[in-house]
């Protein structure tokens, strides 16, 4: 490993805009089972398996059904 690197000549990364971003979210002990259980099936991580669902709710403007009662 060199001591100092030369970074005068680096390229943005043209992919950084569809990095995916960090937040935190409060799920229920029963959905992240869900996932869990899934994950051991498919050999995907939780976490992905997860953003893969909500991104396809998103792409097919998917919306909750739910009655207040």
């Amino acid at each position: 490993m060199r001591k100092e690197y030369d970074f005068s000549k680096a390229v943005k990364n043209p992919y950084a805009k569809k990095l995916k971003k960090q937040v935190t979210i409060n799920l229920s002990e029963e959905v992240i089972t869900y996932f869990k259980d899934l994950s051991k099936e498919t050999g995907i991580s939780y976490q992905n398996l997860i953003n893969l669902y909500l991104l396809n709710c998103a792409k097919e403007r998917k919306k909750l059904v739910f009655d207040w009662k």
